[in-house]
């Protein structure tokens, strides 16, 4: 046989090999967790499943208000005083702030492993049962907050700590010896392993679950497959002994709208959740509509243009003006933890040639693109949809709101990205005018610049969406700086910075924005946080240090001129988040304001932030975490090679 003979054979038996690995691994996975549920019987209601209001009635759901009313009552007043203390050493008699405690949101933007990280560090910053955050004075208020929202890589942050009944972060990002593993950020989100058979096994597993979605008659898309990887990589069921098995549903069956029956949600322990995605008309293909919203109870959007929600537990259900087709037509099941962390993350509309079925933007060095090129063909030749590049929701709101609802027609809503409309912090999730929030505390992990640092374009976009589109249904945003250019030349961009700090009488009342940006560390040392959109793996001392660099900026506010942190910032921080309901301020907190807030008649400058390094240093160049996970996925292999050569040296030396 000749060379080239043997070459094309053997290609040909690898390619039948992963074919019956492939089909080996469909046969066996417990794929129904994934699919919905369809033809049940929908819940008597002769109004119909859909709410709808109008921007002077919108109401919040009444389970979120009860669940605000009952955490605000009965945790977060004690979780005040765990913060605050007597707040002497901000100035203030916490006997007179009882009872009037602001009403805080948190919003964590999105943009892959990067602000998931980005996200973690900063929470563990805020978080109470953190001791050394604690100790520094920003500890507490995560406790104290009432909402908690995501969008794009930062709700797979917000999906792991809910489907693992919210823990502290340090657990859930790095386990805890018991029942929490870790993230496994070192195996790629798409091809995580060196082994063929493994990657096989890991894509089979996966197209598996989203068929069987396909089989129950309701349409798919990438989407589907990029949650479910998300899901293996951040939901609990996982862990390094069973990735590539099948021993485990690895988050299939996990439901958003089941969060209600966690026993930290019972508890009234966290914030409540709000995932957020956007949409783009149906069928068009251009930019999007409006902002959707996601909480455990509703789906739907704020929007002026269509004003309604769904009960998130019959999502998935063809409606028409707010009615299924008949009494046994609802579908259950569709809302998977993992197709909402893949919807607010789905970002194919900007990446994904549907014409000829390429993805662009992946890395080709370790086959993340041709991984990507194969799952994609995989769905597209087992499972027919009309719609590849976005996440198919079918429309609960068909019906509803025709002069301002743009697919009031559709029997499908096309969901993206929650950053697709560069609004890549769910701020305007948060500014619901029923929502009432008196502050907004901003996790901006965007990488705006060339060197991945953000410069302000998520807040400049919500300011204009309010302005332009939301007045009539969110609160205004305060006073920030006109541009980009101008976020970068006074250096909020690159700090702390309070925004609407003072109101005055005749304005329109707007919440004061905590702004926390991703930034390089205040002592000048090397950045690491800055990584790019699509990086989607990271050695475990990577995450430690990026995580780590997050966290210390947190606790380390800023000292103008200096490269030193503020040992002030956790009391001006409490001043922040308690301004609101006070008469006079403190002169303590007189002082933080001055040097953390945003005066538009006095601006900062950059220069107060001297010392920085803004491009981004590899904390782990030599990628010694891959060396050992290669070794430990091949020392099977190796040790065959070994032993062959061993015999080989043996049958030469016995044959000289």
């Amino acid at each position: 046989m000749t060379s080239p003979d043997l070459i094309l054979t053997l290609q040909l038996a690898l390619q039948l090999i992963l074919t019956c690995i492939l089909s080996s691994t469909i046969a066996q996975n417990p794929v129904d967790n994934y699919a919905p549920t369809v033809n049940t019987n929908c819940p008597e209601a002769s109004a119909g499943l859909v709410r709808t209001f109008t921007p002077q009635t919108q109401a919040l759901n009444t389970s979120e208000a009860e669940y605000i009313l009952s955490r605000e009552s009965n945790v977060i007043s004690n979780a005040w005083f765990n913060w605050l203390g007597n707040a002497s050493d901000i100035g203030y008699n916490f006997q007179n702030l009882q009872d009037k405690f602001p009403r805080i949101g948190i919003a964590i933007g999105g943009e892959g492993y990067r602000t998931a990280q980005y996200g973690a560090g900063v929470l563990s910053g805020l978080d109470w049962r953190n001791t050394t955050a604690r100790d520094q004075g920003t500890g507490g208020l995560l406790q104290v907050a009432s909402y908690l929202a995501a969008s794009s890589g930062g709700s797979w942050l917000l999906g792991s700590l809910l489907m693992n009944d919210w823990p502290p972060l340090q657990e859930l990002v790095y386990g805890n010896g018991a029942e929490l593993s870790s993230w496994m950020l070192d195996l790629d989100l798409i091809v995580p392993s060196f082994d063929g058979s493994d990657n096989q096994a890991y894509w089979g597993s996966i197209l598996a679950s989203v068929e069987s979605k396909s089989n129950s008659g309701v349409p798919i898309s990438v989407t589907d497959i990029w949650g479910r990887m998300v899901s293996y990589h951040f939901l609990n069921e996982t862990t390094r002994d069973n990735f590539y098995t099948n021993d485990t549903s690895h988050g299939a069956g996990q439901l958003w709208s089941q969060i209600s029956l966690l026993s930290n949600f019972r508890n009234n322990t966290m914030p409540l959740p709000i995932v957020a995605a956007d949409s783009r008309q149906a069928g068009s293909g251009l930019t999007t509509a409006l902002n959707s919203t996601i909480t455990p109870f509703e789906f739907g959007s704020w929007d002026p243009g269509l004003s309604a929600m769904l009960p998130l537990q019959f999502a998935g259900t063809y409606l028409t003006n707010g009615l299924p087709a008949n009494a046994s037509a609802c579908v259950t099941g569709f809302d998977q933890a993992s197709f909402v962390m893949g919807t607010s993350s789905s970002f194919f509309n900007a990446v994904l040639n549907v014409t000829d079925g390429t993805s662009f933007g992946f890395n080709t060095d370790n086959g993340e693109e041709d991984g990507m090129n194969f799952l994609f063909s995989q769905l597209s030749l087992h499972a027919q949809s009309d719609t590849k590049d976005a996440a198919n929701w079918p429309n609960p709101f068909k019906g509803v709101n025709p002069a301002t609802f743009e697919d009031s027609s559709s029997d499908w809503l096309e969901l993206l990205d929650g950053g697709s409309n560069l609004e890549k912090t769910p701020l305007s999730s948060l500014l619901v005018k029923a929502r009432g929030l008196d502050v907004v505390v901003v996790i901006d992990g965007s990488a705006d610049d060339p060197n991945y640092w953000p410069n302000g374009t998520s807040l400049l976009t919500t300011f204009e969406r309010i302005s332009s589109v939301l007045s009539s249904s969110h609160q205004p945003m305060p006073p920030i700086p006109g541009n980009a250019a101008s976020f970068v030349s006074t250096g909020v961009n690159m700090r702390p910075t309070f925004f609407g700090c003072n109101a005055t009488q005749g304005q329109p009342e707007y919440p004061i924005i905590i702004y926390l940006p991703n930034a390089p560390p205040l002592d000048g040392s090397a950045p690491a946080t800055n990584t790019g959109n699509t990086q989607f793996s990271y050695t475990s001392m990577f995450t430690a240090v990026f995580i780590n660099q997050a966290f210390m900026n947190t606790l380390g506010g800023f000292k103008p001129n200096t490269t030193s942190p503020d040992p002030n910032w956790g009391q001006c921080l409490k001043c922040a988040a308690i301004d609101r309901t006070v008469h006079a301020r403190s002169d303590f907190c007189a002082q933080c304001f001055e040097q953390y807030c945003y005066d538009p008649a006095h601006p900062p400058s950059s220069a107060e932030l001297p010392d920085r390094q803004f491009s981004f240093v590899n904390p782990d160049p030599s990628g010694l975490d891959k060396v050992e996970q290669w070794l430990e996925s091949n020392k099977a292999t190796l040790a065959g090679c070994i032993v062959a050569i061993v015999l080989i040296i043996a049958g030469i030396v016995g044959f000289m």
